[in-house]
């Protein structure tokens, strides 16, 4: 399975804001510390804020911060919110398989795509940067001062 770009993209924000510490980064920051651009990670943030799992203050001394229910949160339920409720194949698209009404395969890729979301459901952010992915992302990081 392969994830949406916004799906990638929220993961790696997370992460990098799990091991900000005590700084809070911009928007614009994490943008180029990912090296993608700023709209991409701006459309991200915003929707990771409305899941309450980043705060975003804006102004002077503000930024991005992870909060508690983002540090805990399942990373397959955050996979299955950005990646949404739809099926692996499109079997009813502008032209309609054929086989829509006696196929096997759409029930087995709709099991494989569950189990795959099952699979990610036991880990947190929170676990997903400890050694040695934490000071891997730390290296990456630019830090306030970047800009």
């Amino acid at each position: 399975m392969r994830l949406l770009r916004s799906t990638d993209l929220a993961l790696r924000v997370l992460m990098r804001l799990a091991v900000a510490a005590d700084a809070t980064p911009t928007t614009r920051q994490v943008a180029a510390d990912m090296e993608v651009p700023y709209t991409h990670a701006a459309k991200v943030v915003a929707e990771l804020q409305h899941l309450g799992l980043v705060d975003a203050r804006r102004g002077r001394g503000g930024g991005l911060t992870l909060t508690e229910k983002g540090r805990t949160a399942s990373v397959g339920a955050l996979v299955r919110v950005f990646e949404g409720d739809g099926d692996v194949v499109d079997c009813e698209g502008q032209t309609p398989c054929p086989l829509n009404s006696g196929c096997r395969l759409r029930g087995a890729l709709r099991r494989a795509q569950e189990a795959f979301f099952a699979a990610l459901d036991p880990l947190t952010v929170a676990e997903i940067v400890a050694e040695p992915t934490g000071p891997l992302l730390l290296g990456i990081s630019r830090g306030p001062q970047a800009g």
